[in-house]
């Protein structure tokens, strides 16, 4: 993707905050990958697995949103950004939450992304009153 990102963009606190969500989750699922891609007992993959690839997702989705918002001169279309990120910090959110239940070592990191979640909320909230 090829953005034309703002200038003052990596100065934003969000952006940055955002960014740190990327590579803590991205590190976070590689090591969940690891205890949950062996078989249960009787054969079956653990569904787990599937939400550590979502809190991937989600979390590489935030900062370009964070530029789309950024971007957008349309006050509808900025707040319809707005909303797609609150959406995408909710669901990593409970994902967190879903992964915290899983037989896995790694679920022990969990409560730090989600504590850097609830940072990024408050600067994001802080964020938006600035747009």
């Amino acid at each position: 993707m090829n953005y034309n990102l703002p200038s003052h963009l990596s100065d934003l606190p969000v952006y940055q905050k955002a960014m740190d969500i990327i590579m803590l989750s991205r590190s976070i699922s590689t090591y969940l990958n690891h205890d949950l891609s062996y078989l249960n007992e009787d054969g079956t993959e653990d569904n787990d697995i599937y939400f550590s690839g979502d809190i991937v997702q989600q979390s590489s989705n935030l900062a370009p949103e964070i530029i789309n918002v950024e971007r957008e001169n349309c006050k509808i279309k900025k707040h319809k950004h707005l909303e797609s990120l609150e959406r995408l910090t909710s669901k990593l959110y409970s994902n967190c939450r879903r992964l915290e239940r899983s037989k896995s070592n790694g679920k022990d990191y969990l409560p730090l992304l989600r504590g850097e979640i609830r940072t990024f909320r408050k600067l994001k909230r802080h964020w938006m009153l600035t747009l």
